[in-house]
Order: structure tokens, then C-alpha cells, then sequence
């Protein structure tokens, strides 16, 4: 019986890198990762602020969309912390190794 893996999970689907191109290295691959996860965030921030400014208006009525958006952009935001923490705390122990 043959077992497969699962595709599309790991670091290769974190940092995608493009076969394309050769000049293409994992620090780029970062540099995207973390610049579409900063711009989902505030998209999500964003349109958090949008369905604030909708209820107090009056424009919109629902509470409950309101309160879904400002969850989905906080728990976002604390994603985005935490992952820029291990980054942090991963290159700091790079750095104190010996060579």
C-alpha cells in the first residue's frame, strides 16, 4: 500500500518559490510571505473600520457583522504578531550559533 503525502502544506507553501526564475531564494519567498500576510491584515483592519463607521451611521443595522469584522481583524492582527515573533526568535537563535 503506497501512502502520499499531502501537497501543498509545509515551508514549500509558506515560501512558494518560483522555478522560473533561478535568482529566486527562500529570503524572497519570506519577503513576499510576509508582505501579503501585512496586507491581508490591513484589508482586514480596514474594512473592520468600514463596518464601524457603517453602524454608527445607521447605514448598516446588523450588530453582528460589525462585531464578526472587528474579531476577524484582531485575531488576524494576533496571528500576525505571533508569527513575527517565532521569525524573530528563530533568527535570534541563528545568530547565536557558533560557527
Amino acid at each position: 500500500m503506497e501512502i502520499k503525502g499531502i501537497s501543498g502544506i509545509g515551508v514549500s507553501a509558506a515560501f512558494p518559490l518560483d522555478k522560473a526564475s533561478s535568482s529566486t531564494s527562500v529570503s524572497d519567498g519570506a519577503g513576499r510571505f510576509f508582505k501579503e500576510l501585512v496586507g491581508k491584515v490591513n484589508d482586514l483592519s480596514q474594512q473592520s473600520d468600514q463596518a464601524i463607521q457603517k453602524l454608527a451611521t445607521g447605514e448598516n443595522k446588523n450588530l453582528h457583522e460589525t462585531m464578526i469584522a472587528v474579531e476577524k481583524a484582531s485575531v488576524s492582527f494576533l496571528f500576525m504578531s505571533q508569527v513575527r515573533n517565532k521569525a524573530l526568535e528563530a533568527y535570534q537563535e541563528v545568530m547565536r550559533m557558533s560557527v
